[in-house]
């Protein structure tokens, strides 16, 4: 160690003493020609013009030392020559070495024409160096780290989930691999998009906001604070008023793996399944602390509406509907013929009302109310979470069909599964319905067409969100109206 801090020293005297001789022979030289000059210009015959030629040399030479300074001022000096550098294989050496990799990485990924958003979890051991050998090992490849969270867990371990931004051309199995050189196991690794970019705790008041306006909110926020996984809505009774199985989740939750139960402010219990990557306590935390926000405030919904006028003139308010609205969708239900009440719920016309509740839920979905000026409910328009598919479903009194409201409602039902993320969303009905088939065509998406045993199934792809971003919200295949089991 002494011996490394004093040569630097000796090499660094023994320049000073060559520059020093340098100067004094050119301020020898400069004296000697200053003389001659001097001489020449005082006694020759062409004093002031070698005097002129002297002084725009000089202005010459200082204008081109001035563009060589500027161009090579910055120039970075020679590998190894810094007396600083650290002693190769030091602990200095080896941080040095890291952070340059770590630059250069992120400096390429910068200018890289082409790169790729990951999100990644990984658990490594709980003790010192484990996060810095990940980081290492993702800089090795060039891979940029964006944002970093950390997820303890209660057996020890620590579960770490980054977004990162790589190189185009290194596959998810090449991260997999570095991950478990660098000591991290039960990798996974999916496809990011922009809308990640946003942190964590910018995103989780986002969705506690939407969640505190809106009731229906609840199961997308909890969709898009967990990622891609499976929520089911199981009531506190069936539809016949029995207990319903699985609806006893106590008041704190219950976290499995897998799987997460919480107590449903509305009765019953959310299941929330996310297969092959289990949850962790801070995930569930936060799913938590939305579903009490949500028991907090109570029932809710926007209470904005807008007043249409139709083509004859009448006048009627589309707003959204809840179970406050119960009593007067069974009073359009009596008003409604029976195959109107056929072409909607697709069974027997006794049962529709039973089904009122669960579709007039949040829990279930959103629906859209239209009303008279007399306030009278003439149409209800349904946009229901099933799985990892939407249905949108109408139901239109036989008196006001033919009028332009179904058209009105679909088209404010697309626009809320394009805002929840959904791909596609899928009508069932019948051949016979041209109303519900025109209106379908009238949207101007893609649509596709499948045709079993007389029901047919319109699917309409909106290609609003990548696939990451679909909802997965459903109810449980027992609870499901009629509308909902069609053949796929």
């Amino acid at each position: 160690m002494t011996e490394r801090n004093h040569a630097p020293a000796h090499r660094h005297h023994r320049h000073h003493w060559r520059r020093d001789l340098v100067e004094l022979a050119a301020l020898f030289c400069a004296v000697a020609v200053a003389d001659g000059i001097a001489n020449l210009v005082a006694h020759g015959p062409h004093g002031p013009i070698l005097l002129i030629a002297s002084a725009v040399a000089l202005l010459v030479t200082t204008a081109f030392h001035t563009w060589w300074a500027r161009r090579h001022s910055h120039a970075p000096p020679p590998p190894g020559t810094a007396p600083s550098d650290p002693a190769p294989g030091t602990t200095a050496a080896r941080s040095a070495s890291a952070a340059t990799s770590a630059s250069g990485s992120a400096s390429e990924s910068a200018t890289a024409p082409t790169t790729a958003l990951w999100r990644m979890r990984t658990t490594v051991r709980d003790e010192p160096g484990s996060l810095a050998a990940i980081c290492s090992a993702l800089a090795h490849h060039g891979v940029d780290i964006l944002t970093l969270q950390t997820h303890p867990l209660p057996e020890g371990g620590t579960v770490d989930e980054f977004l990162l931004r790589s190189p185009q051309q290194l596959a998810s199995a090449g991260l997999s691999r570095a991950i478990a050189g660098a000591g991290g196991h039960s990798t996974w690794i999916e496809r990011a998009d922009a809308h990640d970019l946003v942190d964590t705790p910018t995103r989780v008041l986002g969705l506690a906001t939407r969640t505190a306006l809106d009731a229906a909110e609840l199961p997308l926020a909890l969709r898009q604070l967990l990622g891609r996984c499976t929520i089911h809505s199981i009531p506190a009774t069936t539809l016949s008023g029995r207990p319903n199985a699985g609806a006893d989740a106590p008041v704190e939750g219950v976290l499995e793996a897998t799987v997460m139960r919480l107590r449903d402010p509305s009765g019953g219990a959310i299941t929330v399944e996310r297969p092959h990557l289990p949850f962790t306590p801070t995930e569930f935390a936060r799913a938590r602390a939305l579903v009490e926000l949500d028991a907090r405030l109570g029932p809710r919904v926007p209470r904005s509406q807008d007043v249409l006028t139709l083509p004859e003139g009448n006048e009627i308010t589309v707003r959204r509907a809840d179970g406050s609205d119960l009593a007067a969708a069974r009073a359009m239900h009596d008003r409604c013929s029976e195959r109107t009440l056929g072409l909607r719920y697709h069974g027997p016309v006794a049962d529709a009302d039973r089904y009122l509740g669960h579709l007039l839920s949040p829990r279930f979905g959103r629906t859209l109310a239209a009303t008279t000026a007399s306030g009278k409910l003439v149409a209800l328009g349904h946009l229901l979470w099933d799985g990892d598919e939407t249905e949108v479903a109408l139901l239109i009194e036989d008196d006001w069909q033919r009028r332009g409201i179904g058209s009105e409602l679909l088209g404010r039902l697309i626009s809320m599964a394009v805002e929840a993320g959904c791909d596609s969303v899928y009508a069932v009905t019948q051949s016979s319905n041209t109303g519900m088939v025109a209106a379908m065509r009238g949207l101007g998406l893609p649509l596709d067409y499948q045709i079993e045993e007389g029901t047919l199934v319109i699917t309409a792809r909106l290609d609003a969100k990548p696939a990451t971003s679909r909802v997965a919200y459903e109810l449980p295949r027992a609870q499901q109206p009629y509308g909902q089991q069609h053949p796929r």
